[in-house]
């Protein structure tokens, strides 16, 4: 197992829309598992990948190699599918591909300093938006078509974030975060909440997205310490909308858990913190 992790490191995990399922993509392929059992759905061995984004539980993927060999370069993404094993569809860049996300109408390549809209089922292009340099390739964006909101980073020197409407092609608003630049932002499946980290990593906050206004802070680390690499993934649960996100903290085998959760009360849109622990993992001894 050693030799096998050593021979092919994890490029990129991601998700799907709904938890249910989760890509790796490595320097000798990528595979599909189920979330709950950990099966191997899915495995195509054929070079190395950055990104491999699916949608929901359907065959398609989004895949973008990692410039190992001609035929996957980092500028090019393959609408694949994993029934018949063959492309779809390719988009070609001028530069590499930094993200990319789907919901079940529209596709979004993030580049470093420009993000495409396009519809999912024809591939056309429907928008493109110029933004500040995003050497990290941060984005987040909504699955719901109610409320399909994309968030990117809307400055480098501080933590404010461009909430844009790709079904209207239009702005919705711009949320003053944080002071610092951002490492990590998210948005709930429903595109109401928005929760985001900064660099300096002491705080996450969550923001109410129609009228960007802040909902939730806490100060995760205390003491000079800060979040590394931070990762905040939502799951909806009903009937309180319960939100549950992980934080990495200061040191690598310590995270910190959220539950928060949002009554369905009327007129009460203010969360309610039912628990946060830390965890601290413990490997085993060599």
């Amino acid at each position: 197992m050693s030799n096998q992790s050593s021979s092919y490191p994890i490029l990129c995990a991601s998700f799907n829309q709904d938890n249910t399922s989760f890509a790796v993509g490595t320097k000798n392929g990528f595979r599909i598992f189920d979330s709950s059992t950990g099966r191997l759905c899915y495995e195509r061995v054929v070079g190395a990948f950055n990104i491999v984004e699916m949608l929901f539980s359907s065959s398609l993927l989004a895949i973008v190699g990692a410039g190992e060999q001609p035929a996957l370069s980092p500028r090019r993404l393959c609408m694949f599918n994993t029934i018949t094993g063959n492309p779809l569809r390719e988009l070609n860049f001028l530069t590499s591909i930094l993200a990319v996300r789907m919901n079940k109408r529209r596709l979004v390549v993030v580049l470093q300093e420009k993000t495409f809209v396009y519809d999912l089922n024809t591939v056309a292009i429907l928008d493109t938006i110029d933004t500040v340099p995003n050497a990290k390739g941060l984005c987040a964006f909504s699955c719901s078509l109610d409320g399909c909101y994309l968030a990117l980073p809307a400055s480098t020197t501080k933590g404010s974030v461009l909430i844009y409407n790709v079904m209207e092609f239009q702005s919705h608003c711009e949320i003053e975060a944080h002071r610092s630049p951002l490492a990590a932002i998210t948005l709930s499946a429903n595109g109401m909440y928005l929760a985001t980290a900064s660099e300096q990593g002491t705080i996450i906050r969550v923001h109410l997205v129609s009228d960007a206004s802040k909902i939730f802070y806490s100060r995760i680390v205390s003491g000079g310490g800060r979040i590394l690499r931070p990762y905040i993934p939502y799951r909806w649960r009903r009937p309180l909308n319960c939100l549950t996100f992980l934080l990495p903290r200061v040191y690598p085998d310590l995270f910190t858990h959220f539950l928060l959760g949002f009554p369905p009360i009327k007129g009460l849109r203010d969360p309610i913190v039912f628990w946060g622990r830390s965890y601290q993992i413990q490997y085993p001894k060599c």
